[in-house]
């Protein structure tokens, strides 16, 4: 089985969304997030723009191999799993990943109940995903090349036929190539510098 190469996820927040329930407001907002520290500073600033509200109820999930997913829900006072997971649903169903989707709740005075609640916070996460561009990116893997400098033009011609990516290069007489690799050309790659001799070849983690 081949293994997934590719995720979706978006490159800019999303645009505002708002779905209203009963005199409830419930405002919608998607960002492109990579670690825990993005998702806390998205959260602060939706909390002084939105001050006086009465729930800030999130899903995101980190990472972009299926294996290595990070998620994280909160209901944020809401009854429990009647906000966050419904919201990570929307996360799951559009397989989008590196995402943080805040849901900002006014009350209007009316209690929803716990299946009001669901149907409106997955309404507004969809809604807001809907009003995002998702992309899809290649899962790449960086490879570090250690070679003389008498064999440059050997590893170059590689990197020209593979149509490789250099991701920075030191050109000295040790010389220093790190090169970008889809997932899924990772083993023909790196047979195919196998033959030259004296390189050295090193699979850099992130």
């Amino acid at each position: 089985m081949t293994e997934k190469d590719t995720y979706k996820t978006i490159t800019k927040p999303s645009a505002e969304v708002l779905f209203k329930e009963k005199n409830s407001k419930f405002f919608g907002y998607v960002f492109p997030v990579k670690t825990e520290e993005d998702v806390k500073i998205h959260l602060e600033n939706l909390k002084k723009q939105h001050h006086s509200a009465r729930h800030w109820c999130y899903a995101y999930q980190l990472g972009i191999l299926e294996n290595q997913f990070q998620f994280r829900v909160n209901d944020d006072g809401e009854p429990n799993n009647s906000a966050g997971m419904p919201i990570y649903g929307q996360i799951q169903s559009f397989e989008v990943t590196n995402v943080l989707i805040v849901v900002v709740r006014y009350f209007g005075g009316v209690k929803l109940g716990v299946g009001g609640l669901i149907t409106a916070y997955k309404t507004t996460a969809q809604m807001a995903l809907e009003h995002s561009k998702i992309v899809t990116k290649t899962i790449n893997q960086e490879i570090e090349l250690k070679f003389e400098y008498k064999d440059m033009n050997k590893v170059m011609r590689v990197i020209k036929e593979k149509n490789l990516k250099i991701v920075r290069q030191i050109l000295e007489l040790t010389c220093t190539i790190i090169i970008s690799v889809r997932l899924k050309n990772l083993n023909s790659v790196l047979e195919a510098f196998e033959p030259i001799f004296g390189v050295e070849l090193k699979i850099l983690n992130d």
